[in-house]
């Protein structure tokens, strides 16, 4: 079945903010991530450290079995709210969202201080409709799906010290439409690769540092565009378009301390979407006139690095047969008033979370979490530079559940 993605929002799919995080991102990719706000760097064990600090898993309790963790998301976006300030004729509401994603972690036993990771996630997507005439005539209804497969490899290089290496292999695809004077569809996907590498640092028994990266990476789609002029359904353009924008770097830093039976961790990241500077399609002819034009010409977006604060507590009781979680955070938008749009309207944010574990037995632990991202309120005021929008969006929110089990064997 075909995937239309409007040639005009495409790579504010890939680029613009979701209602999760930072940008596109969506952090939270494992029951212990979700319950600590993605407070989970210095911290991480268990199998899903392969994907949130794969140097941890040289420091894995279990080095003789492989470890384990499927887990299931479930991730529901409230409508939001947009008032224009210019005329009543403008204002509308988004579509509320519905999304379940499967998750997947893995870590080997150790051989020869190396530890052999294996992550399938959902790193980062989004989906916005819009009915009202006039969001939806530039943001109608887009979907974007981010798969990403990410090998990694861990060594122990003193028995406090540790480092990881990655392989990132992401591929994407989208479907969005939208319909006013003209109607733009395209229809496109992408397989690209990157890297990540972690450090872990260990200087007392009970406190942990580290510090992870992971790379650009350049999501090159390519695609069959159409351009209607739809007073009498006349196709303009119907052939190759090609757009390439980037996944930007994130960098985490973060430091763990444990007393008793009570760990604290404290994280800071920065998402460097100041890559981000200007959309320019390719296409197999050239636009210089209007109405047509304003698809061909590289529009600026200037987005801003981002940053986000996180802390999050885990606490064992029970003979350590029951753990319990939650976390806080604060995270920034990258995007400017200027360039604001209705493709997934960004703001900044505070993160609720808790969630526990239950180990079954000695072989299964059960976990749940739950997570509420609170949008401020943004305004877009007329001496912003914002050629779209003047007006306030509210009720932006995001709530994640996920479900896992984590075994070994």
């Amino acid at each position: 079945m075909k995937k239309q993605i409007t040639i005009l929002v495409l790579a504010a799919v890939f680029t613009t903010a979701t209602a999760l995080a930072s940008g596109w991102r969506i952090p939270e990719q494992s029951v212990n991530s979700t319950a600590l706000s993605a407070a989970y760097v210095a911290n991480a064990h268990g199998a899903d450290a392969a994907y949130f600090n794969p140097a941890n898993m040289s420091f894995a309790e279990e080095t003789e079995k492989w470890q384990l963790e499927v887990a299931a998301m479930y991730i529901h976006l409230a409508a939001i709210d947009y008032t224009d300030n210019r005329t009543a004729a403008y204002s509308g509401d988004s579509k509320k969202e519905h999304f379940l994603l499967p998750l997947f972690h893995l870590v080997s036993p150790e051989w020869h201080n190396m530890h052999f990771g294996l992550s399938f996630t959902v790193p980062g997507g989004l989906s916005k409709r819009w009915d009202d005439p006039y969001p939806a005539a530039s943001a109608g209804e887009f979907s974007l799906e981010i798969l990403e497969l990410n090998p990694t490899l861990s060594y122990r290089i003193h028995e406090r010290v540790a480092v990881a290496a990655g392989v990132r292999a992401v591929y994407s695809e989208g479907r969005v439409s939208s319909d006013s004077v003209i109607s733009r569809e395209l229809e496109g996907d992408s397989l690209d690769a990157g890297y990540n590498l972690a450090l872990t640092v260990r200087p007392l028994d009970n406190l942990s540092t580290a510090i992870t990266w992971r790379s650009k990476v350049d999501l090159n789609i390519e695609g069959d565009a159409t351009l209607i002029y739809t007073p009498t359904d006349i196709f303009n353009y119907d052939g190759h378009a090609e757009v390439s924008v980037p996944l930007p770097e994130v960098l985490t830093v973060a430091v763990a301390y444990t007393l008793k039976d009570t760990t604290v961790e404290l994280s800071w990241d920065r998402t460097f979407w100041s890559d981000y500077d200007n959309l320019d399609f390719d296409y197999d002819q050239t636009y210089t006139s209007p109405p047509f034009s304003r698809f061909d010409n590289p529009v600026a977006k200037d987005y801003n690095d981002a940053d986000a604060f996180r802390i999050g507590v885990t606490h064992k009781m029970m003979a350590a047969r029951l753990t319990l979680m939650a976390g806080f955070a604060l995270d920034e938008t990258p995007v400017p008033d200027k360039t604001l749009g209705f493709e997934l309207p960004d703001s900044d944010a505070r993160i609720y979370s808790l969630g526990g574990k239950y180990k079954i037995n000695d072989q299964y632990e059960l976990g749940l979490a739950y997570l509420y991202d609170d949008k401020e309120e943004r305004t877009i005021s007329s001496d912003a530079g914002n050629t779209i929008i003047v007006g306030d969006f509210k009720d932006a929110a995001a709530h994640i559940v996920t479900l896992g089990l984590n075994t070994t064997f």
